[in-house]
């Protein structure tokens, strides 16, 4: 898939692209005051909500038409661009209809392929040509984000851009949702031309995680962030725990440190290459590791021993996590590496009793 820039003119080409606004325009004077706040910072994008999904019904689900047309008194008066998300084929049209300029498809509907092929066919029949942003699924699947993907590309749009504003976990965490950064590296590895965009509102669900997810994405060459900012924060209608005032967002964008992507690759290259030998080693070792757990799983099999000896594994786990750690790796990475490794150490082993 080929993709055209999401910028629009008069739009910076420098890193990062900034969207921002209030998760729900609530009133007009709110609107217009965040608006004015925000385009006296020098945010060019206004994001705001109009229908709301939420999880449970009572809630706060958003003003609907009227928000549009308070859109409309954001680009008019400031002379910001605009964008709201969109779940319905109705919604496209009216958003269309009120010459909204960036149109984002939530988590949850792009969890929902149905609901993603009415809206490809709806920016179809409206002529809309994007930009179009594409949250990922509320569930960490990969294929099922680039399916999303796939069904707005064929619907003949070329300004496409996905968000990346992490998944839902049932447990409890830091995080509102898990960033899971290995998904969006992965999806930019498979489609390395489709601009990518951090949600760290969304990602940290409270105000002090927003500037270390902001650097985060920075240091992941994410193309630009889509941050909620809200005049009255602590006030607000929906999602008051993660918004920030336009001042703070300033000064959070004003510290972000932005890597040269384009300074002299001569000592990265020679960092690769030595990241290149040491992946040779680490696969040679792991290798020799493999065909010990084949001896053992013979010395099992000649003995008439149960391949799993818990107790054994447990001990494992825990002393090189410890070691790990103290040698500056996490924790959690270190589990993940050892539970890899036993698995596939249980079955070689379990190979060699079945020969």
């Amino acid at each position: 898939m080929e993709f055209e820039s999401i910028l629009l003119p008069g739009i910076s080409e420098q890193r990062p692209l900034i969207i921002a606004g209030p998760c729900s325009a609530e009133t007009e004077e709110q609107v217009m005051t965040t608006a004015r706040e925000l385009a006296q910072k020098d945010i060019r994008i206004f994001r705001a909500g109009v229908w709301k999904p939420r999880t449970k019904p009572g809630g706060f689900e958003g003003v609907g038409l009227p928000g549009l047309i308070w859109l409309q008194h954001v680009k008019k008066e400031t002379g910001m661009y605009t964008a709201t998300e969109v779940a319905t084929k109705n919604h496209v049209i009216e958003a269309v209809k009120h010459n909204i300029d960036m149109l984002w498809i939530g988590a949850r509907t792009s969890a929902n392929p149905f609901a993603v092929q009415e809206i490809a066919d709806a920016l179809k029949i409206t002529g809309f040509m994007g930009p179009v942003l594409i949250k990922n699924p509320v569930n960490p699947d990969l294929e099922l984000w680039i399916g999303a993907i796939e069904r707005i590309y064929n619907a003949g749009l070329r300004k496409i851009a996905v968000i990346h504003r992490g998944f839902s976990s049932y447990d409890k965490k830091i995080y509102r949702n898990l960033p899971q950064w290995h998904i969006p590296i992965e999806l930019k590895r498979r489609i390395p031309n489709l601009p990518l965009l951090s949600d760290p509102s969304h990602i940290g669900g409270k105000r002090e995680l927003i500037a270390p997810l902001c650097q985060q994405a920075m240091d992941l060459n994410y193309d630009g962030l889509i941050i909620e900012s809200h005049c009255d924060p602590d006030n607000a209608w929906s999602d008051k725990e993660q918004q920030l005032t336009p001042d703070v967002l300033s000064y959070i964008l004003n510290m972000l440190v932005i890597r040269d992507t384009k300074q002299t690759t001569e000592n990265l290259n020679e960092l690769r290459k030595q990241i290149d030998e040491i992946d040779d080693e680490l696969l040679a070792v792991l290798a020799k590791r493999m065909r010990i757990s084949r001896e053992i799983g013979q010395y099992k099999k000649e003995r008439n021993m149960p391949v799993l000896q818990t107790v054994r594994y447990d001990e494992i786990l825990e002393k090189r996590t410890s070691v790990a750690v103290n040698m500056g790796m996490g924790a959690e990475f270190m589990k993940t590496v050892l539970e890899a490794i036993h698995e596939e150490s249980i079955r070689q082993q379990i190979e060699v009793l079945n020969q």
